[in-house]
């Protein structure tokens, strides 16, 4: 199926890109893969992604500081899959802006399962939040930049959040009525 969702793996590890990306085929998955930040950014510039499965543990530039800097630039869906299963590592990616974490070793089938839940969530919203980016949402004396991911006071302070400060303002935000 050449219409399924875009997954890019990042893994350092052949053997993991190897069984990630037949089992995602399988499924109907179109599947990139890289070893690497470099490589990573190499194929996210040629075609556009649906979600990254990213290692934390990579040659050169670490999973924590690429989830950073794709998150600074991008909304595309992360999942963390590594083998750092520690509690404080899975705080951390998910703070640093990933959408779920999956330690290895791990179970294609729940893998699967993880990356069509997560595209669910990320695709519902769609248009309606790419339009939403670009102005940001005004609220009392405060405007919540979607593009930056910071909330402004109106007299020029910018208050940082965390990812989940933001996620959660962003879903009060979008959902006045529902709160």
């Amino acid at each position: 199926m050449r219409d399924g969702p875009h997954i890019l793996i990042v893994d350092d590890h052949r053997e993991i890109r190897d069984l990630v990306s037949r089992a995602l085929a399988r499924e109907g998955f179109r599947v990139s893969v890289a070893a690497d930040g470099r490589e990573m950014r190499r194929v996210m510039a040629d075609a556009r992604i649906d979600l990254i499965i990213l290692d934390l543990m990579l040659p050169g530039e670490d999973g924590f500081s690429l989830c950073r800097a794709l998150r600074a630039e991008s909304d595309v869906p992360i999942i963390m899959l590594t083998a750092k299963g520690d509690e404080i590592d899975r705080v951390v990616g998910l703070e640093l802006g990933a959408d779920d974490y999956v330690a290895k070793p791990f179970g294609s089938r729940e893998l699967i399962a993880r990356i069509r839940a997560v595209l669910r969530r990320t695709r519902n919203d769609g248009a309606t939040e790419r339009t939403n980016r670009a102005e940001g949402y005004r609220f009392d004396r405060w405007r919540l930049d979607t593009g930056a991911r910071e909330l402004l006071r109106e007299d020029g302070v910018t208050v940082p959040l965390s990812t989940g400060e933001y996620d959660l303002l962003l879903a009060l935000v979008q959902r006045p009525s529902e709160c």
